[in-house]
């Protein structure tokens, strides 16, 4: 079997993704493999976890009251407010949540590729922009809340969703920093930019830029962006070139707000420009990390509560990522007149 075999022989999430981006399939067998991931598989899974008032697990970032007794906001009760990662670019683990509210299953649906136009998400939408309310400050779901971070997602999910985020936008653009990215600690004086922040931020502008055309300044402020991580190879300090992270060399699926080098380069691919020489030493890493059979690993799963499995786990062959690693590598090597 072959890899594409292997991918093709997945769920209909994986399996449409590998026929539009690795196989070159007919765009009408595409369309009628990526319409079965509301009916069949994880999206049809997920869509079933759905509480009636269009909410998973009753809130919009974490479960309702509180969700798992035994995980809490980063820091302790007394840390100030962060749902995402603490402030610098240097930023390691800051411990597990529960990763089954409306947000992070609003972003695995949009993963999957489900149909933002189907019945099942029109109404969902509709009732996720009735009732969901941010836990920060009681902000409905599409008004945003006070972390880039999360207001990145919220962005990314309002584009796909076509909902209207400008008020979102133009706050995130009003909120990137001198260096170029974004942090989340910012408004408790964090003056250095998190790429995990910068990363969720990116994809949100992207997407919104994509489904609207964007303004001026929210495609400038991208692009500022872009080369904040750029400058830095994808994870190397700027000033001294050391790996600012080892946690960003493994590749993890689903990302949920973690940074890492294959989300980085699926990003620049996504975004459509050739490749900036800069992304050499990533690209470098990914093909190294090809297994034997062709295949990725999943490495790196961030721990914490979950509606079910996608994967095997840690050290065992990954689609997800095995998918994203040789859909950069054809993007890279066409940019680079490789066949």
């Amino acid at each position: 079997m072959t890899v594409l075999d292997w991918l093709l022989d997945s769920d209909p999430a994986i399996r449409w993704q590998a026929l539009r981006d690795l196989a070159g399939a007919p765009a009408d067998a595409v369309a009628a493999e990526r319409a079965r991931v509301a009916t069949e598989g994880w999206g049809a899974r997920l869509l079933a976890l759905r509480g009636g008032d269009g909410q998973w697990a009753g809130g919009a970032y974490f479960p309702a009251h509180g969700g798992d007794p035994d995980v809490g906001l980063s820091g302790g009760a007394d840390a100030p407010y962060s749902q995402t990662e603490p402030a610098g670019d240097d930023a390691s683990d800051n411990g597990s949540q529960p990763w089954t509210a409306t947000t992070y299953s609003l972003l695995q649906l949009r993963d999957f590729g489900i149909d933002p136009l189907g019945d099942q998400m029109r109404r969902t939408v509709t009732l996720v922009r009735e009732n969901c309310r941010w836990e920060e400050g009681g902000q409905p779901f599409f008004s945003g809340e006070v972390e880039p971070c999360i207001n990145g997602m919220a962005v990314g999910l309002g584009a796909y969703f076509g909902q209207d985020v400008d008020a979102v936008v133009a706050r995130l653009v009003s909120e990137q920093l001198d260096d170029g990215g974004w942090n989340c600690w910012a408004e408790h004086g964090a003056v250095v930019s998190s790429a995990a922040t910068t990363i969720n931020v990116l994809e949100g502008l992207l997407a919104h830029e994509q489904a609207t055309g964007g303004s001026p300044e929210s495609i400038e402020a991208r692009r500022r962006g872009g080369e904040y991580l750029l400058e830095r190879q994808l994870f190397r300090r700027k000033s001294t070139g050391d790996v600012i992270d080892p946690a960003w060399l493994e590749f993890s699926y689903p990302t949920r707000w973690h940074y890492d080098v294959l989300r980085a380069l699926e990003y620049f691919r996504t975004a459509g420009d050739p490749p900036d020489p800069r992304i050499a030493e990533a690209i470098a890493l990914v093909r190294s990390k090809q297994q034997p059979d062709g295949t990725w690993l999943l490495e790196n799963t961030h721990p914490g509560r979950i509606h079910f499995e996608l994967e095997g786990g840690d050290g065992r062959p990954s689609r997800w990522n095995t998918l994203r690693a040789l859909r950069v590598l054809r993007w890279y090597e066409a940019g680079q007149g490789v066949r």
